[in-house]
């Protein structure tokens, strides 16, 4: 762990104190729109919740391999990628997990391609959702709501072409708002374990095509897409408009 993920009692009084740090401030959820939206509350953490917070926050910063709620460690071999704050996986193991050799211990998954519809037509990993919009990830956070029975675990895989930018960009935005949605009772998560896919989908068409439908691969900056490049990337910029930046605190308990 670098020097950023010490803990010390500020970083656990940024959490007990919600007001504080709009990150991790209740909301409520906007029926309409499926937006959060923040309202105050001062009422102090019960003791043995407050002691439960403070538990989370250390194993958070004190173990690499744990799952966002601190609960457990994370059933997929992690490996060290281009984003430290992020958990990534080798390709090999996406396939390791297609074929059923965590069964046993995970109940659903999903792949979310967030590249831009006319790559992710022109091939994807097999069974991959396309999700590029931010607006999407209240619809994401929906289809799972906490259980009382957990477990086998539930896990969300992001990619984009290299992994580089949009699949991490896309997964730490989905971390944020379920950070949000559930902040009346931190650690809990809608989706604890979520992982992003190592280099990307052109790594992985590259060795493993037989998992891709269709079996192909279009970059991004394909010649024919020029203006449909220009399109997405001009509506990215409204999509990301009103993008609150993430403290340290939140950074930290990503």
């Amino acid at each position: 762990m670098d020097d950023a993920m010490d803990i010390d009692d500020a970083m656990i009084a940024e959490v007990l104190t919600p007001t504080k740090n709009k990150a991790f401030c209740p909301m409520q959820i906007d029926e309409d729109s499926g937006l959060g939206m923040d309202f105050e509350q001062d009422t102090p953490l019960p003791v043995q919740k407050e002691a439960e917070v403070i538990s989370a926050v250390h194993r958070l910063t004190e173990t690499d391999d744990v799952t966002g709620d601190g609960s457990r460690t994370c059933c997929l071999p992690t490996i060290i990628g281009k984003h430290n704050d992020l958990k990534n996986i080798s390709n090999d193991t996406v396939v390791d997990l297609i074929n059923g050799k965590y069964n046993d211990v995970i109940e659903s998954y999903q792949l979310i391609d967030c590249r831009y519809p006319y790559e992710y037509e022109a091939g994807h990993v097999t069974g991959a959702l396309n999700i590029f919009k931010d607006e999407k990830i209240p619809e994401i956070l929906s289809s799972r709501r906490q259980e009382t029975d957990n477990s086998k675990r539930h896990i969300l895989i992001f990619y984009c072409e290299f992994s580089s930018e949009r699949g991490p960009k896309m997964c730490r935005k989905l971390r944020t708002a379920d950070r949000e949605l559930n902040c009346q009772n931190y650690p809990h998560l809608n989706f604890p374990e979520i992982y992003v896919m190592h280099n990307g989908y052109k790594a992985f068409y590259h060795s493993h095509e037989e998992y891709c439908t269709p079996q192909d691969y279009k970059p991004m900056l394909h010649k024919d897409h020029a203006a449909d490049l220009r399109h997405f990337r001009s509506k990215s910029k409204s999509w990301s408009a009103g993008e609150r930046r993430r403290s340290g605190a939140s950074k930290l308990l990503f």
